[in-house]
């Protein structure tokens, strides 16, 4: 709604030219498409040009777009029609995210022409070659990765109201298992976050309860809870209080008071060794770009060796190249044992990163089962706000039997073989 607001003021002046910039920044995919399709018809009504600043590139294409400009390190490097930048190799080598259809079918070994129009699914044209290629790449096996092992958390039959009058939580159970790296998503509103609030102890549960390794949390602290599972808000400003970084990080140890300060330093330098941040340990945090502050608010979660690691929309207004960076780095803590849990509403982090994930919708589960199986399903997907994955709809274009197959091979592939 703020968002149309904003839309309706450009519209007031008499102007040429409308300039969004970020116009999907902090949307979730449906809300994200209604964007995109209101921008479109405020061009075709008023036939004004219209110039969108945006990185989320795939959204953006839902609707026709005459030219892509491609911007980097302060330089225009492409100008061109969707169709032929579709056809080179710049956006992945700029770290720009390409159509997931597209990269889809260069991991394929389709060479994409701008004859095939690939600019838009809708218009992409598909030929018996393109099909052949897709089928055989999807038959091709690809190593899966470990399993998760035993529940480590649990939520039983869980109600949060904050006034009587709404219920932001009723009757959640959901299982989560030790090295498992997940996803919750759902509408903005939903009752993600707060949620995260009731299992870290920030509120407390109405109804039900939560376990931790088989032990329920009732009546135990935010202190006590720290020990074992950390928090990491969507904003590091609004965690961050000290000036300096190695304060920061070290500040939790030194509140709970059980180390020596050879310790604390020892943890604390192992946490930013982790981190990517030892090298600015002197510095201070308003030195950092958002990255490297978000990076130092899960350095000082990491200190307090949490079992379980809760991010609240980590990538939220990263570019793609920021995007990698700090899933990567989340997928390598994984990797070490701690167990992820990232609230989100990106269904591309739904999908490359997170194999199982739950849906919130209304203050309820709707859906708990793999990525996969919760973006290709319609009913869940229009429930929650997301929308259907590009793979998915290009897999029913290509007339597969099996387009949910496509999806988790390509997810497959991706996970194992392209990142490792």
């Amino acid at each position: 709604q703020k968002q149309r607001v904003a839309f309706a003021g450009v519209m007031v002046d008499d102007v040429d030219v409308l300039l969004f910039d970020e116009p999907l920044a902090n949307l979730d995919p449906a809300t994200g498409k209604t964007a995109i399709d209101l921008i479109d018809r405020i061009q075709k009504q008023s036939q004004k040009t219209v110039v969108i600043i945006e990185h989320r590139l795939e959204d953006v294409l839902y609707r026709h777009v005459d030219r892509i400009v491609v911007v980097a390190e302060g330089r225009i490097v492409a100008d061109m029609t969707p169709d032929e930048l579709m056809a080179t190799q710049q956006l992945s080598e700029l770290g720009i995210r390409e159509p997931l259809y597209v990269t889809a079918m260069k991991y394929a070994g389709i060479s994409i022409t701008p004859q095939m129009r690939a600019g838009q699914l809708q218009t992409l044209v598909i030929d018996d070659e393109i099909r052949r290629k897709i089928q055989a790449w999807c038959e091709k096996p690809v190593p899966t990765g470990r399993p998760a092992g035993e529940e480590i958390l649990a939520v039983k039959h869980l109600s949060f109201q904050y006034t009587k009058s709404r219920k932001i939580l009723q009757d959640v159970n959901l299982s989560i298992k030790s090295g498992e790296m997940v996803s919750i998503v759902g509408t903005n509103g939903a009752g993600k976050s707060t949620l995260a609030k009731v299992i870290c102890g920030f509120v407390t549960e109405d109804e039900g309860e939560i376990l931790f390794e088989g032990k329920s949390l009732k009546g135990q602290t935010i202190k006590e809870r720290s020990q074992y599972i950390s928090y990491v808000m969507q904003n590091p400003n609004q965690m961050i209080c000290k000036p300096m970084i190695f304060d920061e990080v070290a500040l939790g140890l030194r509140i709970r008071g059980e180390l020596s300060e050879e310790e604390i330093r020892e943890r604390v330098e192992h946490a930013l060794k982790i981190c990517g941040l030892y090298p600015f340990r002197k510095w201070p945090v308003s030195a950092l770009s958002f990255g490297q502050k978000k990076r130092v608010t899960i350095a000082s979660m990491l200190v307090m060796n949490p079992k379980v690691l809760i991010l609240d929309e980590p990538t939220a207004g990263q570019d793609y190249r920021h995007y990698t960076e700090i899933m990567e780095f989340l997928k390598e803590l994984n990797q070490q044992g701690v167990t992820i849990i990232l609230i989100t509403h990106d269904m591309h982090l739904m999908l490359e990163y997170t194999p199982h994930a739950i849906v919130i919708n209304g203050g309820k589960k709707i859906g708990d089962s793999t990525a996969v199986d919760i973006l290709t399903n319609e009913e869940i997907a229009n429930a929650a706000s997301l929308k259907l994955t590009s793979l998915y709809e290009f897999g029913l274009k290509l007339g597969l039997k099996d387009p949910q197959g496509l999806v988790q091979h390509f997810i497959d592939y991706e996970r194992e073989v392209c990142r490792g």
